[in-house]
């Protein structure tokens, strides 16, 4: 996206470099990085990134109305609704991906957006490797609105602890030591201080959870959510028995609070209008179908990394569901084939973390991390057999 820096970037990459670069991830916790680590990051100029910016903070405005939390109240599915939410979600995360414009021109598309926490921790460590291996320009960071690797760390460990010590304070998953993101668990152990925690290891007493610190019963005053509902639904009978433990009125504080996943996210897509955001509208609000459905992409509300998605979308794929209040048709956006690689260009999406801290009337960008794809959508189905994909950062123009 930057010419003269990615063809510089290009000219002086090696496959031993890349592989050094592999090494550095994996040494702090070896087998742990499951999922593909691309070649290369994504350099982004100051327009652009102010297009992302721009762009997030139009959402912000919305997600701060004090009309927000009643227009979403039916994004929670029933029977889903967590007890003691808060007025906020401390984490956001906001998809774009890079397209082209009727006009040829660069611009970022919202592709979806989480209240939810990310790989927060795992990036930290990937900066730190990429500048250990490659050379990044001076005038160029991952961290947004002047963070530094201290000052963001510092923020996000205020955010998960609150006013608790980190072994009062968990990271909640199911069979954490089994998901393809455990790396981040990890990190943000290293980081922050806190255990990722099984939902199955929960000990409940009264109002009260606690959970085995070594071999100890200690206290969970404030849980790191990492539950996906839609994997928890997925589990054995058992698994989800033990899960419904979360439905209780329970002595925690959460962060971000489950109900904020469902809030903020696709379901929130049509409640805004911005050049950024692809037009989308709730199936049931539809009058007629489109004749031009090839401009469509066609999503379940509540599903997660893309389970789901009918990207060719056919009438009778639209005449097929039985529940149209919880689907949602989007405009399609064209992404660029921007990242020049060795192997034929890439696509990619880039994601921007906002941190909300207690107390603060809004939320602030932080950091960033980015994707690849030469496939027809972002993720590991898609790129399988492919190079120059996968996981990665995006550096940004100061």
């Amino acid at each position: 996206m930057v010419p003269q820096i990615r063809t510089a970037y290009n000219a002086s990459f090696t496959q031993e470099k890349y592989q050094d670069y592999l090494n550095e991830l994996n040494k702090a916790h070896p087998g742990a990085l499951e999922f593909r680590v691309a070649e290369t990051p994504v350099f982004c100029d100051k327009a652009f990134t102010q297009k992302m910016i721009d762009a997030c903070e139009s959402i912000v405005d919305v997600i701060v109305a004090p009309s927000f939390k009643e227009e979403s109240a039916r994004a929670i599915p029933e029977g889903l609704n967590v007890p003691g939410e808060n007025d906020y979600s401390h984490f956001i995360a906001f998809d774009f991906g890079i397209c082209e414009n009727a006009e040829g021109e660069l611009e970022p598309q919202l592709i979806e957006m989480q209240g939810f926490p990310t790989i927060f921790a795992y990036q930290i460590l990937q900066d730190e490797a990429m500048r250990k291996h490659f050379f990044i320009p001076d005038n160029f960071d991952s961290y947004l609105n002047g963070f530094t690797r201290q000052t963001h760390l510092q923020l996000l460990k205020e955010i998960i602890l609150g006013r608790h010590q980190p072994e009062n304070v968990v990271l909640l998953e199911i069979f954490p030591e089994k998901q393809k993101t455990r790396i981040d668990f990890f990190c943000t152990k290293d980081y922050i201080g806190i255990s990722p925690v099984c939902i199955t290891s929960l000990i409940k007493r009264g109002r009260n959870l606690y959970y085995a610190k070594d071999g100890i019963e200690t206290e969970i005053k404030r849980i790191y959510n990492r539950v996906i509902f839609d994997d928890l639904q997925q589990q054995t009978p058992e698994v989800q028995k033990k899960g419904k433990i979360l439905f209780e009125d329970l002595n925690v504080e959460w962060v971000p609070h489950p109900n904020w996943f469902f809030r903020i996210s696709k379901y929130t897509l049509p409640f805004i209008q911005h050049s950024f955001v692809p037009e989308t509208r709730f199936l049931s609000d539809l009058a007629e179908i489109p004749v031009d459905l090839e401009n469509y992409v066609l999503k379940p509300l509540f599903s997660f990394a893309g389970q789901g998605v009918i990207i060719d979308v056919t009438k009778k794929d639209i005449e097929k569901v039985k529940d149209p209040q919880n689907w949602i048709l989007q405009q399609k956006v064209k992404y660029a084939e921007i990242i020049q690689t060795p192997e034929g260009p890439a696509k990619a999406e880039i994601r921007i973390f906002y941190y909300w801290k207690d107390g603060e009337a809004r939320p602030v960008a932080t950091h960033n991390l980015a994707r690849l794809s030469k496939g027809k959508m972002i993720g590991v189905r898609y790129n399988k057999d492919k190079t120059w994909v996968g996981g990665t950062i995006a550096y940004c123009e100061k």
